[in-house]
């Protein structure tokens, strides 16, 4: 939810330029890398299923370690280095160059691959550590897609609790925010929203983007306010309260156990789907079995088809609570005009689509429009 992005473009005069039209270009060019990316993905997919390469990798790797347990990180591995060898263009085009080009980041190249390659190291090892236990499960019980999506949920959970304290510092450097107004104004604020924090720090941000955020991130005793360093230089205390309220919202009315209840679904129905489709598929594909990993290649291709079949209807829910969020904030702060205020501004500043066509955001926007935002703030004020 880290949704309030901040990028300022000024004229001579100093005078706020509309950004209307480079947003439009920005978020047309992300799409087509997005949409670009999901093909090349799927057709990667497909080719080492229908070529027999993924049996063919399954029997390398079978020559290297007859562990199964060992087979699957590997495997894993061997998998996801072709995948970012093909994707590599649209990564660097859509992660860096473009961005850049829009002066949304002024991080160097080297800086961007360094946090790309802490994230893939991160998500590798947490994937393959869910594939073994999928794995483990499918060789143990006709059950397995039930129980593993069981297990893939608790292990969301741990995420959440722990991204505060072990994630968030891989990537950004920590300071407490330093005692005085504005670090009681959070605090009490987080006390009337019923979701106390156990501190407020900031982030780094500065250091790779002029982009500025809030978050609430954590659940219990992890939770704890971040802000980015450029929303504390840039913003008034008023509007930082605007923009931590609206997170504030999400956790009082517990949409983060929601998000991950939604998620677990889509995994559950995901494994389902997985598991109906192995036992239809794995003797065409060339597999000795439902647990075979060569199988792996439709794991990702089933995922992938649910997600996207699954898109609007979760970019439907999360646009609720994200409307509801704001209602929260601008309930909490009694000051709509700090609310306001802010989402005009991010909207002139961030390359925002203030409105978008209604169809690409009914299937793509996971917030409502900021000209929706902004005129259900002016409707409640």
């Amino acid at each position: 939810m880290w949704e309030w992005i901040v990028d300022r473009q000024r004229g001579p005069e100093g005078v706020v330029v509309s950004a209307q039209s480079d947003a439009r270009s920005y978020h047309r060019q992300q799409f087509w890398i997005g949409a670009l990316r999901w093909v090349i993905v799927a057709a990667y997919l497909g080719a080492l299923l229908a070529s027999g390469l993924s049996v063919r990798l399954r029997d390398l790797v079978a020559a290297w370690t007859s562990v199964w347990w060992l087979a699957v990180p590997i495997f894993v591995l061997l998998l996801g280095l072709g995948q970012e060898i093909l994707t590599l263009p649209l990564s660097l085009a859509g992660g860096f160059w473009l961005p850049r080009r829009y002066g949304l980041h002024h991080q160097s190249c080297a800086r961007w691959f360094l946090d790309r390659s802490k994230a893939g190291i991160i998500g590798a090892a947490l994937g393959s550590v869910a594939l073994v236990i999928v794995y483990g499960l499918m060789r143990t019980t006709a059950w397995w897609w039930l129980w593993a999506a069981g297990v893939l949920f608790t292990g969301q959970v741990l995420i959440a609790f722990v991204t505060p304290v072990w994630l968030v510092p891989l990537f950004y450097r920590l300071t407490p925010l330093p005692d005085g107004d504005l670090r009681s104004r959070l605090l009490r604020l987080a006390e009337q929203a019923g979701v106390p924090a156990i501190g407020a720090w900031t982030v780094d941000q500065s250091r790779r983007s002029r982009t500025a955020n809030a978050a609430v991130v954590g659940i219990g005793r992890t939770r704890r306010i971040i802000l980015f360093d450029t929303l504390v230089r840039d913003f008034q205390p008023e509007e930082i309260e605007a923009v931590l309220a609206h997170e504030l919202g999400h956790h009082a009315a517990r949409d983060i156990w929601r998000g991950l209840a939604v998620q677990g679904m889509l995994t559950l129905v995901a494994l389902w789907v997985i598991d109906r489709s192995l036992g239809v598929a794995a003797g065409a594909l060339g597999l000795s079995g439902t647990t075979d990993i060569a199988g792996l290649p439709l794991l990702g291709l089933v995922t992938m088809a649910v997600s996207l079949v699954a898109l609007p209807i979760v970019n439907g829910w999360s646009r609720f609570v994200e409307s509801r969020a704001d209602d929260f904030a601008l309930g909490l702060t009694h000051a709509p005009g700090p609310f306001i205020g802010a989402m005009e501004r991010l909207a002139d500043l961030n390359l925002a689509e203030r409105n978008p066509h209604v169809l690409k955001e009914l299937m793509l926007y996971s917030h409502p429009s900021v000209d929706r935002r902004v005129a259900r703030a002016r409707a409640r004020a």
